[in-house]
């Protein structure tokens, strides 16, 4: 695709533009601001994957990643304020979700060791984790702030903090994973995943990009889940002193 192209196509943008002008949504400067973000993002990302493709160093590699931690954690622990250390927690979680993963495929030979691979797949693995993140984060502070007086009900009545908060946590987590768990039941009957739709243009052979999203599905799928019970059981334990009773100060901030 040209830039002239390229040019033609923010038709698409001039539409919502007008739309949100005509029946006063106030859209118009998020609207903007969101479109030459995008694009001053996605082309300087583009210059620097094409000289980390070219130099294949494992140092730039790791730079890449590191970067898109830094940026989903920066994203996600908004959602998270009033959990204490929920930075680290964030971290941890990425982390370890992105060492799991890259294992599996580079020690398996799933996929070869070089930044073609390892970054976009990093990329998808990271950011599918940040979303799932939000979801939990936002579901969870609002599920103990609206169940606070059950919770300290079973904890005078001796329950731990595990048992107090158990509903809360397992709710949460069942939530932030359904958009994933639905959203691959109807694959390829509703929607064409992008990846796949984006090899297909570009010649690929069908069936070989289909085999290929399917990697990318279960992979989201695994960071859906571990990431929702890394998350909270990392996070449930700091709403709690040391003599067992609820922070209520962490959940007013909430």
């Amino acid at each position: 695709m040209s830039f002239l192209a390229l040019s033609i196509a923010l038709l698409f943008v001039i539409i919502p533009l007008v739309l949100s002008k005509v029946l006063n949504l106030g859209l118009e400067k998020d609207t903007a601001v969101a479109v030459v973000r995008s694009i001053i993002q996605l082309l300087a990302v583009g210059y620097v994957l094409q000289f980390v493709f070219n130099t294949e160093n494992i140092i730039y590699i790791l730079l890449m990643i590191l970067l898109m931690i830094g940026a989903a954690t920066q994203n996600a622990r908004k959602k998270g304020a009033s959990i204490p250390g929920i930075t680290w927690k964030l971290i941890v979680t990425f982390v370890f979700i992105e060492v799991l993963t890259q294992s599996i495929l580079l020690g398996l030979n799933i996929t070869p060791p070089t930044p073609q691979y390892v970054i976009p797949i990093s990329g998808m693995v990271i950011g599918n984790s940040m979303v799932l993140s939000i979801l939990f984060l936002n579901r969870f502070t609002s599920e103990i702030e609206t169940h606070q007086d059950e919770t300290e009900l079973i904890l005078s009545l001796g329950g731990t903090p595990k048992q107090a908060i158990h509903t809360q946590l397992i709710t949460s987590i069942q939530a932030s994973t359904i958009p994933t768990i639905e959203s691959q039941k109807t694959i390829g009957l509703v929607q064409l995943p992008g990846m796949m739709s984006g090899q297909i243009i570009a010649g690929a052979d069908p069936v070989q990009a289909v085999l290929f999203q399917l990697l990318i599905l279960f992979l989201l799928l695994t960071t859906a889940v571990i990431t929702s019970i890394m998350l909270g059981y990392l996070s449930y334990p700091t709403l709690f002193n040391q003599r067992m009773q609820l922070l209520k100060e962490n959940i007013q901030k909430s």
